[in-house]
């Protein structure tokens, strides 16, 4: 086998000592929290979103926000929209994952109460050149076995959103099942759902 040169950056990486621990990534600053990812208590650095993907995700957001709100004015229960938001998949090991956009039912703020798998009901991801085998493979897997009932896949173009790849779980396999596509370019009116929420998609909305 070849030897690697002196100068070669792979001489640098070390592996993690231990894994996190919930307790330890609990006490860490937002700052680094934010930029990582625990996946089996190991770390996973989260590359800095792109400024189309950042537009795409709030203007995602607050579309489902819209209708999370016109859903609460006709009884459902109270829910919230996030981005980038920290949620609890599993303790142990640790597995704490910052999906794109998160629709979920509202936090006890009185109790302090953290954003765990049981509290969602979608959660959404946008796929960046870097992130196809998570969004698609990894988290696919970690979101169903986690127990959230809705996952979509959200691809963009040069001007916006114009995939949305939509999953339900099925409870009795604890796997994703695909419910169906939905592609800006298709003819026909705005497409819609009815669950988690009824939401409708205005393409419109969703451009840069």
């Amino acid at each position: 086998m070849k030897a690697l040169p002196d100068d070669s950056w792979l001489l640098n990486i070390r592996p993690q000592p231990a894994r996190v621990t919930a307790e330890e990534y609990e006490g860490l600053p937002e700052e680094i929290a934010k930029a990582i990812e625990i996946v089996d208590g190991y770390v996973v650095y989260c590359a800095a979103p792109t400024p189309d993907r950042q537009t795409a995700a709030r203007r995602l957001a607050n579309l489902l926000e819209r209708h999370a709100r016109d859903a609460m004015s006709k009884g459902h229960e109270c829910v919230t929209v996030n981005n980038d938001v920290d949620l609890r998949l599993r303790d142990l090991p640790l597995l704490n994952r910052r999906p794109d956009i998160a629709l979920y039912r509202c936090l006890d703020r009185e109790r302090g109460e953290r954003l765990r798998a049981e509290h969602a009901l979608l959660v959404v991801e946008i796929v960046s050149p870097g992130s196809e085998t998570q969004d698609t493979t990894d988290k696919l897997g970690e979101y169903a076995k986690a127990g959230i009932p809705h996952y979509w896949i959200v691809r963009l173009d040069s001007i916006g959103v114009s995939i949305i790849e939509r999953y339900r779980l099925d409870r009795a396999a604890m796997l994703y099942k695909h419910l169906g596509t939905f592609m800006k370019d298709e003819p026909g009116d705005s497409p819609s759902v009815s669950n988690p929420i009824p939401i409708m998609i205005d393409w419109s909305e969703l451009q840069f």
